[in-house]
């Protein structure tokens, strides 16, 4: 039986969460994940999220490339601890029913095929468009990775909304310490869900990576 493992981890001032998802039917060991530029989700499937976000009643603009040097802003990600750089990335900025910004979408690797999508989404607190969060994280999930989480399901995080919760609970529970929750090889992907204190709001971000 297939089965999601929580293993909390306090660093200093973070605090990690890490889910490894584990395949029992394997019985050699997981080597060492690669990021793939050829399988996986296209650029093309923005327009996927936007229609399944539209019937949410919330909007996702066309998307831009980035061509300068802000590109690291929009479309950096981490490997083994370090910052790695993509060589093109598109953004889309996300807006809710009322036509306020939520946040952005970036999707980003080589001009012919991505290796990573981000979704930053920005509020006041955790109480503040909660459906929202949970609408954009989930339909990138299942838009982008796969539509099988339920069948990966662990006792402790049958759906995404309630790992989502689970997440934002460990955040407030850690006195709004920045964490971070890692689910290991999900369709092949890697997922992971940061929550970051700033100033006057809290960010949270959606990472997928191939």
């Amino acid at each position: 039986m297939n089965k999601v493992i929580v293993i909390a981890v306090l660093v200093g001032v973070a605090i990690t969460v890490s889910a490894f998802l584990l395949l029992s039917n394997d019985a050699s060991s997981t080597p060492e994940s690669i990021l793939t530029y050829d399988a996986g989700f296209t650029y093309y499937d923005i327009e996927k999220i936007q229609n399944n976000l539209e019937e949410r009643n919330i909007s996702v603009s066309t998307p831009v490339a980035i061509t300068d040097h802000t590109i690291d802003y929009y479309c950096t990600y981490f490997e083994k601890g370090l910052p790695r750089s993509v060589d093109y990335c598109t953004t889309t900025v996300v807006l809710d029913d009322e036509g306020d910004t939520l946040g952005n979408i970036n999707i980003g690797g080589t001009a012919e095929s991505p290796v990573l999508a981000i979704a930053n989404i920005e509020t006041s607190s955790l109480e503040s468009n909660p459906d929202e969060v949970f609408v954009v994280f989930e339909t990138m999930i299942e838009t982008l990775v796969c539509d099988c989480w339920e069948e990966e399901k662990s006792v402790d995080y049958p759906t995404i909304s309630t790992w989502i919760e689970g997440v934002q609970t460990f955040y407030v529970d850690s006195n709004k310490r920045d964490i971070k929750s890692k689910i290991d090889d999900l369709a092949g992907h890697e997922i992971l869900l940061e929550i970051t204190t700033k100033d006057d709001s809290i960010l949270q971000t959606l990472i997928i990576l191939k």
